[in-house]
């Protein structure tokens, strides 16, 4: 099976993105899990999926307060579409491992499940990237290694967030890519299918370091309606 993952530069979730997604599966009314871990399992978050996914998709939401539900394992695997929200992935990737929810998305992904997120929905699934969860100052730390290099979010709607992944970049962070607000990056088995964006003037970028200087290379998006 195929392992698609989208990662999203958080900011906003247009009407057309989530129906982006939802057509991803091959399925006309896909099964969607809603996590929302990284936001402490917010109920106004919660409504919010509900609002952009219920009329696409059958949603249901995984929480782990006050503890995970019994049948886990199943709730993770019988999905068609995996969507995780923003927040602390810090603390978001400490609960999942304590009740084994990491292994569970590997598991699901490599049996095809789509699975796809936004900020720290869309940071999770990298070997590393740029994270507020420690503060406004921004560090790195690792993540699930579902993806290869490195990911950073908000990169036009955080003012310290493209300098600071710059400066990460050039100390020895994993080359990887920057995704503005409303911003989708497709990857299919591990390798870069398509950008898409809410807005034509959003853009994804390769980050890379060359001859020691920090280049950005713009991505084509796909705008959608």
């Amino acid at each position: 099976m195929p392992r698609t993952i989208v990662a999203i530069g958080g900011g906003k979730l247009c009407p057309g993105m989530a129906r982006f997604l939802v057509e991803l599966p091959d399925r006309k009314r896909p099964r969607m899990l809603y996590v929302g871990t990284a936001m402490a399992e917010d109920p106004a978050a919660a409504l919010r999926a509900y609002d952009h996914f219920g009329g696409l998709a059958d949603v249901s939401r995984l929480e782990f307060f006050p503890w995970p539900p019994d049948d886990l394992r199943s709730v993770v695997l019988d999905q068609d579409l995996i969507f995780v929200g923003g927040g602390n992935s810090a603390n978001m990737l400490a609960i999942w491992r304590v009740h084994g929810v990491d292994q569970l998305l590997r598991e699901a992904l490599d049996s095809g499940v789509v699975m796809a997120g936004s900020s720290a929905g869309g940071l999770c699934w990298f070997e590393s990237g740029v994270t507020d969860s420690f503060g406004p100052q921004l560090e790195q730390m690792p993540y699930l290694r579902f993806l290869p290099g490195s990911f950073c979010p908000h990169y036009d709607d955080e003012e310290l967030r493209r300098p600071r992944y710059q400066e990460l970049i050039r100390g020895g962070l994993a080359a990887g890519y920057a995704a503005d607000a409303g911003v989708g990056l497709r990857f299919v088995d591990g390798e870069l299918r398509e950008v898409v964006a809410c807005d034509e003037s959003s853009k994804a970028y390769r980050v890379e370091l060359r001859d020691g200087e920090v280049v950005e290379t713009p991505i084509k998006a796909r705008t959608l309606t």
